[in-house]
């Protein structure tokens, strides 16, 4: 089983959550503040990180960025009372990959940890580039590029676009794009896919910026209500 880091304050909540995932298999560190956390990650390689962002003596977030930069090939699940989605939002931002607000079942969360460590074990097979517009998915490296210049992108912001690129101007169920990208037994709320959405537009807007030598050329995510969502090609590009 895997090597889980728990950040968490509250005494009860912290041992709930050792005991419970130490029964289920995994080797579990607990740390009760974000400096300890951050000590742990200097010292231990973690798959999965379970993160409070209500700590004692840090912001969460803050320890979120050090957590990523420490451990760039962990999943990260954030655990908050804060529900808005500016703070989901700040979170994801922040290098977290998915996130649970409390009071969650604790089944959720180990559904959740499966799916993310089922998710992480699987590796690309396909080695090809896909080119819409001057965005270009190389599927073998797992890059994305704008006009030549990489993209930063996540281990799940990469799998969505390049699964909405996979089908580009093709409608995607909100069923179809969890089961890809997150995994087809998901529990719980599919809220985690539309903040990714939102995130992926913000960078490709940000690539257009920076990047593009024809703003025309650069595809859009349209939301479909009630379904799901579209990769739609530049005007006249379609797939190189």
């Amino acid at each position: 089983m895997a090597h889980l880091l728990v950040v968490e304050d509250d005494d009860t909540i912290g041992t709930q959550l050792t005991d419970g995932l130490a029964t289920h298999g995994h080797r579990v560190t607990w740390a009760r503040t974000g400096a300890g956390a951050l000590r742990e990650s200097k010292s231990h390689d973690f798959e999965l990180v379970l993160l409070d962002l209500g700590l004692p003596d840090l912001d969460g977030v803050h320890v979120c960025r050090e957590l990523r930069a420490a451990q760039p090939g962990a999943v990260v699940v954030i655990l908050t009372a804060r529900d808005a989605e500016i703070d989901v939002v700040v979170g994801l931002d922040a290098g977290a990959d998915d996130y649970l607000t409390k009071p969650f079942r604790f089944a959720e969360l180990l559904a959740r940890i499966r799916a993310h460590l089922r998710r992480g074990s699987v590796s690309a097979t396909a080695e090809s580039a896909i080119a819409i517009g001057e965005l270009v998915i190389d599927t073998g490296s797992r890059v994305a590029t704008f006009n030549g210049h990489r993209l930063k992108l996540r281990s799940r912001e990469y799998d969505l676009l390049a699964r909405l690129v996979a089908d580009a101007d093709t409608a995607v169920s909100r069923t179809d794009l969890m089961a890809d990208v997150w995994d087809e037994h998901w529990y719980g709320s599919t809220k985690t896919l539309d903040v990714h959405v939102g995130i992926l537009r913000r960078k490709l807007a940000d690539a257009a910026d920076q990047y593009s030598s024809d703003p025309s050329a650069t595809p859009t995510i349209t939301t479909l209500r009630g379904f799901g969502y579209r990769l739609d090609s530049p005007p006249g590009r379609g797939d190189a």
